[in-house]
């Protein structure tokens, strides 16, 4: 049997082996031998056998586009679609301009009317204070918990814990007082607020949105010390409802601490300062489920201090001086067109204390 890739009737003559052509050249014999099937119009027109064209797909005005060109304009499309996509959606710098959802604080400085005098009796610094003021947590007065139109009473008990807990660790711990630390109060505050409170505590500033004072009371550990291991304090807690999905929990507190200058002993003055701090939270249920809240709002008076004293950073008492009380500075006549000083920068006449 001859070799089946070589015509019927053999090679033809003048195509060798050699021939780089041979093995597509045909010859007559070869043709002849072929099968050739014509389909009739009946088989053409009854869509038996596939067409010899490829359909083409309805693309509109791109249909007539080269397929490269097509993919170029959907990679394209693509690109500027992801773009959209992540400037909407990438969190805000931490160098931006302070938005509605930041902390907002103002510091009030209550200057004394007198020269600011020391207790009487060191051992007993509190017995001046008016009998509506209690020790420590009792003084924070925390309502019972009962349901609000949208939270369930054990949702507003959890709420209503969580603001306490940081009253207590931002305004009675003497390790936030007076030994430098931050971190009972920064594990307290939702996560989207503590960029704002690291720069706080880093980096303060009298701004209205960075002052660390805004977020806790706190005085230089090498100025001032605690007289007394206690807080008097007084004051109330309110709930409502901001939305349907916030709950809203308002603070009103003044707390009196018994200070005397760092590095002395027990023998030194002490002076009473009192701090006013009136908070506004904000929950919504996932901070309610994680023990967490949102600092909206906070607004503080603190005093005997004085005038244009620095409270961005540390509360400056005026402290009865170790050799007699010194006199103490009149309130500043304020200028409306100085702009050296920030419009928010406000003092007041400390008063007596009363209840």
């Amino acid at each position: 049997m001859g070799d089946p890739r070589e015509p019927p009737e053999g090679t033809p003559d003048g195509a060798g082996n050699d021939d780089e052509y041979a093995a597509v050249v045909f010859d007559e014999s070869f043709v002849r031998a072929a099968r050739i099937q014509e389909l009739s119009a009946r088989e053409r027109l009854g869509g038996q056998y596939p067409r010899a064209v490829r359909p083409r797909i309805f693309l509109g005005p791109l249909g007539s586009l080269p397929r490269q060109a097509v993919a170029l304009l959907l990679l394209i499309a693509m690109a500027f679609a992801a773009a959209v996509y992540f400037g909407v959606s990438a969190p805000p710098r931490l160098g931006a301009q302070p938005s509605g959802n930041q902390l907002t604080v103002s510091l009030v400085a209550l200057t004394p009317s007198s020269p600011v005098t020391a207790v009487t009796d060191p051992k007993n610094p509190f017995a001046a204070v008016p009998g509506g003021y209690a020790d420590g947590v009792a003084g924070l007065a925390v309502p019972a918990s009962s349901a609000t139109a949208h939270f369930t009473r054990t949702e507003v008990a959890k709420a209503l814990d969580t603001a306490q807990q940081f009253l207590v660790a931002s305004s009675l711990t003497p390790a936030e007082l007076v030994q430098g630390e931050t971190g009972g109060v920064r594990t307290l505050i939702t996560p989207g607020e503590q960029a704002q409170y690291d720069q706080s505590i880093n980096e303060p500033r009298d701004d209205q949105h960075h002052a660390a004072t805004g977020w806790l009371v706190r005085f230089d550990p090498g100025q001032v010390a605690l007289a007394a291991g206690g807080v008097k304090v007084t004051g109330s807690m309110q709930v409502a409802e901001a939305d349907s999905g916030t709950l809203e929990v308002t603070t009103d507190h003044t707390f009196v601490y018994a200070l005397r200058p760092a590095g002395t002993d027990d023998s030194a003055p002490v002076t009473l300062f009192s701090v006013r701090r009136e908070l506004r939270f904000e929950f919504d249920r996932t901070d309610i489920a994680a023990g967490r809240l949102r600092l909206v709002d906070s607004v503080e008076q603190a005093g005997p201090t004085a005038c244009g004293s620095r409270q961005a950073d540390h509360l400056e008492p005026a402290l009865a001086a170790l050799g007699g009380p010194p006199a103490a500075p009149a309130p500043p006549a304020v200028n409306p067109g100085d702009h050296s000083h920030p419009a928010w920068q406000l003092c007041g006449v400390l008063a007596p204390i009363t209840g």
